[in-house]
């Protein structure tokens, strides 16, 4: 930054200036102007170099309210003290002046020790104003290289999590005998979900964050299956209704998971895979478990979640059934064979069919699977 070690002087009296220069030329480099069309010439030429104006208000060519709006209009009248010295005695041209951001008013005739002083001060005012702007600028820089540093460890830490929720939704996968892209098709169904009644319902205040937060806290709807025993997860037949008790049990055991490990993630994150772990077996007519909730005391994230695993448990084999087909699952959800679903719900499952069954198709065909299940290998 360059040193401001000049004052200009702007008078139409020569002796005025004389005596403004010597007064000043122990401190300053001197530029005089006898008219304000010279002043602003002199300090569009050293603009960054200018520390103080001492401007009178009377002058042939370009007076100095002229000088004041020029340098307003160029954004300069802040850049260094202006100080007028003027024969005025009115207190209105004083308050005009003020007004336009002047730093001081000392009438003429002045004393040269007072001059002297009052440029002292404005300008080590100026100086200090400057070096404040600087450190705050410097904090200011520092700041927004911190934020964003922590922004990218968060986002570091947000992926961290997002591969600890699927390296533990594949291990329930493999434990279930699934074919591997069940979480996958899970969180994608939910998005697609998510995003219209987004669209559709803003009664539910779905964000598109929250789209995401779903999409990712989807994957851990039955994390809880990790504690519930292969005897029971991968019996092939109907389940008798102690086991059948016994699988149940797994929304809690996902709570409880999540609950062992509540530094993993952010307290609204953790609320929302817990809803989903805990409430996604619930039924809009209170006939669901754990709890019995009725209608939209089931949080909607897990109310999204349930048509989301539902329809994609319908169409893929498993251990105690064949995968029906796309339009028998769609049949089946509507016509209340799977439980009761929320009407809005199943409106937003309606508009969403199509694009259901193109994500089902594209994960099967990556993931080597036909009609009948996972191809053999």
């Amino acid at each position: 930054m360059s040193i401001r070690n000049i004052a200009v002087i702007v008078d139409d009296v020569e002796l005025n200036r004389e005596i403004l220069s010597e007064m000043l030329a122990g401190e300053f480099t001197i530029l005089q102007a006898e008219n304000g069309r010279e002043a602003l010439d002199a300090i569009g030429q050293n603009a960054d170099r200018v520390a103080v104006l001492l401007l009178d208000l009377m002058m042939p060519a370009m007076d100095g309210y002229q000088v004041l709006e020029e340098l307003t209009r160029t954004g300069r009248i802040h850049q260094f003290p202006v100080l007028i010295i003027s024969g005025e005695t009115d207190f209105a041209a004083e308050e005009k002046c003020l007004t336009m951001g002047v730093t001081d008013f000392v009438k003429k005739p002045f004393s040269p020790d007072l001059v002297l002083k009052r440029v002292k001060n404005a300008v080590s005012l100026s100086t200090y104003k400057d070096r404040l702007e600087e450190k705050v600028a410097e904090q200011t820089a520092i700041l927004r290289e911190q934020a964003e540093k922590l922004k990218r460890n968060n986002r570091r830490l947000e992926e961290m999590n997002e591969r600890i929720i699927e390296l533990l939704a594949n291990v329930v996968e493999a434990r279930s005998m699934e074919s591997g892209t069940h979480i996958k098709r899970v969180k994608g169904y939910s998005r697609i979900l998510a995003e219209d009644i987004r669209d559709h319902y803003p009664e539910y205040g779905i964000t598109d964050h929250m789209v995401d937060s779903i999409y990712h806290a989807s994957a851990m709807h039955d994390i809880g299956k990790i504690k519930i025993s292969d005897a029971v997860l991968l019996k092939p037949g109907r389940l008798t209704p102690e086991e059948f008790e016994n699988i149940k049990q797994h929304s809690k055991f996902g709570v409880e998971i999540l609950d062992s490990c509540p530094d993993l993630w952010d307290r609204e994150y953790l609320d929302l895979c817990r809803q989903i772990c805990l409430f996604h077996h619930e039924k809009w007519d209170g006939r669901g478990y754990p709890c019995g909730l009725v209608g939209d005391e089931i949080p909607i994230a897990a109310q999204i979640v349930s048509v989301a695993d539902c329809y994609d448990a319908l169409t893929t084999d498993r251990v105690y059934k064949k995968a029906f087909t796309s339009e028998r699952a769609y049949e089946m959800i509507q016509g209340g064979e799977c439980g009761a679903f929320n009407p809005k719900v199943m409106d937003a499952f309606r508009r969403c069919r199509g694009k259901f069954e193109e994500l089902m198709e594209q994960t099967k065909e990556s993931a080597g699977e036909g009609e009948d299940g996972p191809a053999a290998e």
